[in-house]
């Protein structure tokens, strides 16, 4: 497969924008009702902000340290011969704030700065990036092990989803890294898709086929994400960012992201689009804002065909009608800039960490495009 320089510049664009998009939703992620966002910050989400002393929502108190899911009921405890993950394995130094009530997820971040979950998907392209050879899952899941124990810690945030406590949980107990992944009542998330992009890029930019990428990305869910029903949409997702990368016009690309919900939502888009509903009623009545699959993906979907030709908008939509905007962003962000630069041109240099996120970008196009002896 010979690479043209379009499609190694669109890949540069989708991954420094879905770091965009992650860190402007940052400070309202998991704000459940879009006024909540409205009284904290005037007129909406409008540029990086750091993350706000309390939040409405949350609900981490009630988040189990010792494993995924939530806390055991009253009159239950947990395995005292186990390690507490949230502060003996993972976050070492943020277990005091989990029991605070209305306390940030991401307290103490600043604007600009990337969630846990985008820095796993950096851990992923330094991985990518460290080796020409295809995707190696023992050497990513070692890579996010070292990552997520590291002291102090890596990255800048309090919270870990449900995924990483239980892949954590499961570690404690003694089971091999690569059969760690636990199955929750949210392991079918959008939270999920957040490290699948490097994976594609990195593979097809290498010549691997649509078919061996997309058994790749399955292998790679199930180190942390262990549910059919994600892996089908994981297919989906494949195959559009495989089309994608091609560089289809706007009428193709429209044509790709409906094509990408078929089968997987009960909601016809394209009929859903000419109606013209407020987004508000689409995210929030007829999809939820919460992180299942089966809504948070035909959202992302409906905001990329809606706000295609206003990228930046589109992330601002997002962030602003709350819920899981982070990961419905990172996902969203990666579908706009595969076509428009717009977004990157403007706000990449203002992220945290942008030196070092494009050198990692650079590495691993670098790497995969490499020509093969």
């Amino acid at each position: 497969m010979n690479n043209t320089p379009s499609q190694l510049v669109r890949v540069s664009w989708a991954l420094k924008t879905s770091f965009i998009a992650d860190a402007l939703a940052m400070p309202v992620h998991w704000y459940y009702q879009p006024m909540q966002i409205e009284n904290t910050f005037v007129g909406g989400i409008q540029r990086f902000e750091a993350a706000p002393e309390s939040h409405p929502s949350s609900i981490m108190s009630l988040h189990s340290k010792h494993k995924g899911g939530r806390q055991l009921a009253k009159g239950h405890s947990a395995n005292t011969t186990s390690p507490q993950v949230v502060g003996d394995i993972i976050l070492k130094d943020k277990a005091k704030f989990w029991d605070q009530p209305n306390i940030h997820y991401h307290h103490g971040m600043q604007a600009g700065e990337n969630t846990l979950n985008a820095h796993c998907a950096r851990v992923l392209m330094r991985t990518l990036a460290s080796s020409p050879q295809p995707y190696d899952r023992h050497a990513f899941v070692n890579a996010y092990i070292d990552f997520m124990t590291m002291t102090p810690a890596a990255h800048p945030d309090t919270y870990a989803e449900s995924y990483h406590r239980g892949f954590f949980a499961n570690l404690a107990q003694g089971r091999k890294p690569e059969n760690c992944g636990m199955k929750t009542h949210d392991t079918a998330s959008i939270g999920a898709l957040v490290t699948i992009a490097p994976l594609v890029f990195s593979e097809r930019l290498k010549g691997t086929n649509e078919a061996e990428i997309k058994i790749a990305c399955r292998a790679h869910l199930a180190l942390t994400h262990p549910d059919e029903s994600l892996m089908q949409v994981c297919d989906s997702y494949v195959q559009l960012l495989c089309a994608l990368m091609d560089g289809p016009d706007e009428a193709g690309t429209k044509t790709l992201l409906l094509a990408a919900s078929k089968g997987l939502t009960s909601t016809n888009l394209a009929s859903l689009l000419t109606r013209n509903v407020p987004d508000n009623q689409v995210i929030g009545q007829i999809f939820s804002r919460a992180c299942y699959i089966s809504d948070s993906w035909p959202i992302v979907l409906y905001l990329a065909y809606k706000y295609q030709n206003d990228p930046w908008q589109a992330l601002r939509v997002n962030t602003n009608l709350g819920g899981d905007n982070v990961h419905r962003g990172i996902v969203l962000g990666t579908l706009l800039g595969l076509q428009s630069d717009s977004v990157v041109t403007s706000w990449f240099e203002q992220l945290a960490d942008h030196k070092e996120i494009a050198q990692e970008i650079e590495a691993l196009i670098s790497v995969a495009n490499a020509p093969k002896s």
